[in-house]
């Protein structure tokens, strides 16, 4: 399989892995936009895989050791996680990879995959969301053994270099608006609201929820962004998710921009009443949200053209990068 080699995991798994009974198969898991995520099994257990995508521009943000790190030590927490499985660096698969148990559930994705919930069920799933980031924000990082897993002091003004940067590495053409942000951004950052464990790109399609319950979160994944920084970047960036400028990045019909869902206010004011958290400032976290996401679309987009994604839907996520980034001046001068 492309991007996996079989009988290289199998033997890996055969040392690694107590339960594995031999013999694997892969599928490539979509709705991914950046790593690549398979489902494996060997007919009796199955595990999910996660490894970089095929020739990755922004190799800081595909780090899948640091990913089982902070999985591993979420277990008990109360923070729904996939239970940590095995982790190897690049002498399996010439890549890092990461496996965890699979979890059952469901993966909400489109906006029809949402509104095929009844009203009200829609509504508990999205302060369900709410409330167990607020949950992850309240983890103090030292009693899961995550003291040294970043340095929150100066995270935003180093969030705003890092992704500047990582623009220079991605960008496919010129894009004022994006170079304007950049300038305000890193001119106006204030003080960090607090320290916490951050996701760094939480929204609901990186959460398996409970098939009869959808307020119910079985499991948080995707934790490649995860570090210890400010919880209302975390916040801003779930809420950022909502604006429709994000749907071309999942091919137009992704969940969080559902009308349905309770207002982007509401859902503040909810982590708000949970954390005991000061919203003052949230003006310029969104604004950085935005920042962040288009300039992920831009390397998400660049990898597109080079040829090196797999999967569907890819081609339409370059047409979100300037509206997003013209939607994050505008909140940010909003917020001046």
């Amino acid at each position: 399989m492309d991007g996996l080699d079989l009988p290289a995991l199998e033997r890996f798994f055969a040392t690694h892995v107590p339960e594995f009974r031999g013999g694997l198969t892969a599928e490539l898991l979509q709705g991914g936009r950046s790593n690549l995520t398979y489902l494996v099994t060997d007919g009796s257990h199955k595990w999910v895989l996660r490894r970089p995508p095929l020739g990755g521009l922004t190799p800081s943000a595909h780090d899948m050791l640091r990913e089982y790190r902070v999985v591993a030590a979420l277990a008990g927490s109360g923070v729904p996680v996939a239970r940590a499985v095995a982790h190897a660096d690049a002498g399996v698969l010439d890549v890092p990879f990461a496996v965890v148990e699979h979890v059952d559930g469901t993966v909400i994705r489109t906006v029809e995959q949402l509104h095929a919930l009844p009203g009200d069920e829609i509504a508990r799933c999205a302060y369900g969301l709410v409330d167990v980031l607020a949950r992850l924000h309240a983890v103090d990082p030292a009693a899961v053994g995550l003291a040294e897993f970043g340095r929150p002091e100066g995270y935003l003004s180093r969030q705003v270099r890092r992704w500047y940067d990582q623009w220079q590495r991605v960008r496919t053409r010129e894009l004022a608006d994006l170079d304007r942000l950049h300038d305000l951004l890193a001119a106006g950052c204030p003080a960090e609201s607090g320290a916490s464990i951050v996701h760094g790109d939480y929204r609901i399609d990186n959460a398996i929820l409970d098939p009869a319950d959808p307020g119910t979160v079985r499991a948080v994944v995707d934790w490649e962004m995860a570090t210890l920084g400010d919880p209302l970047a975390d916040l801003a960036l779930h809420l950022v998710y909502a604006d429709p400028t994000f749907a071309p990045v999942l091919a137009g019909s992704a969940a969080s921009t559902s009308e349905r869902l309770p207002p982007a206010a509401d859902l503040a004011q909810r982590y708000a009443r949970s954390g005991g958290r000061d919203l003052g400032e949230l003006g310029f976290y969104l604004s950085l949200g935005y920042f962040k996401i288009a300039v992920i679309a831009e390397g998400i987009h660049a990898r597109f053209r080079r040829g090196m994604t797999r999967g569907a839907g890819f081609d339409t996520v370059g047409e979100a990068v300037a509206p997003l980034a013209a939607a994050g001046l505008r909140v940010l001068g909003k917020a001046l």
